[in-house]
């Protein structure tokens, strides 16, 4: 499933050819991605609606239109792009939502599993209110995870995936996080020292930031809005390395499940204690 990096790549690559175009029509032929209203309010609701802002909470694209917002989840398989409406591709066997702009473009959700989301709300809260808070942000200081930590006490990769404990780290970042730190997966997170602790903070971070300058991971289904593969595969410590040497100490990578997801770490740089 796309994770922050991937998603804020997708919103990158989108937002230029959405600000200031207003949607003229929406086609869906598979009503289940309207997550909300029902299909005949939202279809009311969209369109007349000029683009105001695109951008990311957690894994949601949020596209601000002028009196309501438009969020897309892609899930496992979604992909989101803005085409000419003569134009096709590859990807539109699996569309199974438009919307039709003023210049003669469509956005385009492609989506071959079906389990990716849309929904329009006027009110943000009712999607992402329960949402912790963004990892990036300035306002994620140390002093903020720590007080989200204390009191806690759950295995850390799986409170890593907790999007209420932090917006937007998924399977892949999280291995990557916990590796840079030397952090072992099943370690419970209320057994993490102050320097642990300090070093997950930023290896959180540098993960994140490392996986937007290569424009995401394409494993599976992630697609750039350009259709091109991001390269932060080229660049993993741990995530799919399993019986590959440790790029620190040339150990096996070893791979177990945690949180019912595959996960991966060095058993020498990573010690459980």
């Amino acid at each position: 499933m796309p994770e922050l990096p991937e998603v804020e790549t997708v919103v990158r690559g989108i937002r230029p050819d959405l600000v200031g175009k207003t949607i003229t029509s929406m086609w869906t032929d598979w009503p289940n991605s309207i997550s909300t209203p029902t299909l005949e309010a939202f279809e009311a609701q969209v369109v007349g609606q000029q683009i105001q802002a695109v951008w990311r909470r957690a894994k949601y694209i949020v596209i601000e239109l002028a009196d309501a917002y438009l969020l897309v989840h892609l899930k496992m398989t979604g992909r989101l792009y803005v085409t000419p409406v003569t134009t096709q591709h590859d990807a539109d066997r699996w569309v199974h939502v438009k919307f039709g702009l003023d210049t003669g473009e469509e956005l385009r959700f492609s989506d071959s599993r079906k389990f990716g989301r849309v929904y329009l709300t006027p009110d943000l809260d009712a999607i992402t209110g329960s949402l912790g808070p963004e990892p990036l942000e300035d306002d994620f200081t140390l002093d903020v995870m720590k007080a989200r930590l204390a009191g806690r006490s759950k295995v850390i990769k799986a409170l890593l995936l907790d999007q209420t404990f932090v917006a937007g780290i998924g399977n892949i970042y999280a291995d990557e996080a916990l590796f840079r730190a030397k952090i072992h997966p099943l370690r419970k997170s209320d057994s993490l020292r102050d320097e642990e602790i300090s070093r997950l903070y930023e290896t959180i971070r540098a993960a994140l930031s490392d996986g937007i300058e290569h424009e995401g991971a394409s494993i599976n289904w992630y697609r750039k809005a350009d259709g091109n593969k991001g390269n932060s595969q080229d660049h993993f410590y741990a995530y799919g390395r399993e019986g590959q040497p440790c790029k620190v100490c040339g150990t096996a990578m070893s791979k177990i499940r945690v949180a019912q997801r595959g996960t991966h770490y060095c058993p020498t740089c990573q010690p459980r204690e």
